[in-house]
């Protein structure tokens, strides 16, 4: 292992004695890697919550994007920020980060020189878009609202950045219905376009359909809407993002290929009255990362039916807590194998907040109990990305496997 008191490096792992894996500053990496999981646990008997990256599946998922996708892909690195997960994806040959904070745009812009941040959150201070425009040198914003458009232009002092509107889009089939706090109207955007093209920006217009959704068609509706939008507007377009949204496959929440929302965007695509010099965008999160990820966390007591383990709803868990989302899971025993009976269990958190408590039960080897390790599949999204240090608790140990994803078993 590297001397992790050297400033030149970043902890993303330890082992069993607290040595640390550790991400270089600048263009390499190392981690502690394993073969898979179970080894990884017959090594190094973590005590703690251990998330196991695998780096293939980030670069299979993002080659499928940009094969797939008809135009610029960006990253939504709120999905799941951690420079290991930037690091892979960028090395697979995503350039473009969707930012929506300032320590999100230093994470790209300090960690991945090379790489664009574009500042996609619709309300900003005034603060952070000082040291985006004048820092970090970000040229793309986004607004909803002609106070935002008139912050920006005040304090970045420049007319060579892109300001795109977000369009509020109709209702979709979707876990988070994004547009009831973001997003103009239909004729508030083509005013708000109209404004920054005669204020002298190179315009754009973007939308979001809502986090995990589960209908390919929710793109052409709302492409339809952006279409009326720019007509209505009448003014040059230079980008078009079409936001984020794909989904992945849970337990519960079985979705159509990635291919089918790709052929729904070229279609709707094909009817859009932009020029030939519009850049089309996507800003995928759940569906880049969410498989490239699985959780190891370990039982430290069971009480008949019911299992603690050392994450729960305030860290990786949160998900399941807020949407009812079901991770896939199975158990880890280095010494044998369990028993084949399957038995229902309650799991509880860390915590001692009686909420802390995933809603639903899982079915797992019969014999499970203290000391025994259980891995959640499908956990690369919104997972240590949404983690708090809630009674102290913080999962926070990366290490690197090479089998493959650690898929969904029960669809419905």
């Amino acid at each position: 292992m590297r001397n992790t008191s050297d400033p030149r490096f970043d902890e993303i792992g330890r082992d069993a004695d607290g040595a640390a894996g550790v991400l270089p500053r600048g263009h390499s990496i190392s981690a502690r890697s394993f073969d898979d999981p179970d080894s990884m646990v017959a090594a190094m008997r973590p005590g703690y919550p251990v998330y196991c990256l695998r780096p293939h599946t980030l670069a299979a998922n993002a080659r499928r994007f940009l094969d797939g996708f008809p135009g610029l892909v960006m990253y939504a690195v709120k999905c799941n920020p951690h420079p290991a997960v930037l690091y892979h994806l960028h090395e697979a040959g995503i350039r473009h980060f969707d930012t929506a904070s300032l320590p999100e745009i230093a994470a790209v812009r300090e960690g991945l020189p090379e790489a664009e941040a574009y500042f996609m959150h619709p309300v900003k201070s005034r603060a952070a878009l000082l040291s985006a425009a004048k820092v970090y040198d970000v040229r793309h914003y986004v607004i909803d609202h002609a106070d935002e458009f008139a912050k920006i232009a005040e304090v970045t002092g420049r007319t060579d950045i892109d300001i795109l509107v977000r369009l509020s889009t109709p209702g979709a089939d979707v876990l988070f219905e994004l547009s009831r706090k973001f997003g103009a109207a239909p004729g508030e955007a083509a005013q708000l376009l109209r404004m920054v093209h005669e204020a002298g920006f190179r315009t754009g217009l973007a939308f979001h359909v809502g986090s995990q959704c589960g209908d390919p068609g929710a793109w052409r509706t709302a492409l339809d809407s952006a279409a009326a939008v720019i007509r209505d507007a009448g003014v040059p377009i230079r980008y078009l993002d079409v936001g984020g949204g794909f989904p992945a496959n849970y337990d519960n929440h079985a979705t159509p290929p990635l291919e089918d929302y790709f052929a729904a965007i070229r279609e709707g695509l094909a009817a859009m009255p932009v020029g030939p010099d519009c850049t089309v965008m996507c800003e995928p999160g759940r569906a880049l990362v969410a498989n490239a990820v699985s959780l190891v966390t370990q039982v430290h007591l069971r009480k008949d039916d019911s299992l603690y383990i050392n994450d729960g709803i305030f860290h990786s868990m949160n998900e399941p807590a807020a949407v009812g989302i079901r991770h896939p899971a199975r158990m880890i025993r280095p010494d044998g194998p369990g028993a084949r009976h399957l038995a229902e269990f309650t799991i509880y958190g860390p915590t001692c907040d009686s909420t802390d408590v995933i809603p639903h039960t899982m079915a797992l080897p019969a014999d499970i109990g203290e000391g025994d390790w259980i891995e959640f599949g499908q956990m690369g999204a919104y997972s240590n990305a949404m983690s708090t240090r809630f009674n102290g608790f913080h999962p926070d140990t990366f290490v690197t496997v090479k089998s493959p994803p650690f898929q969904p078993v029960r669809r419905g």
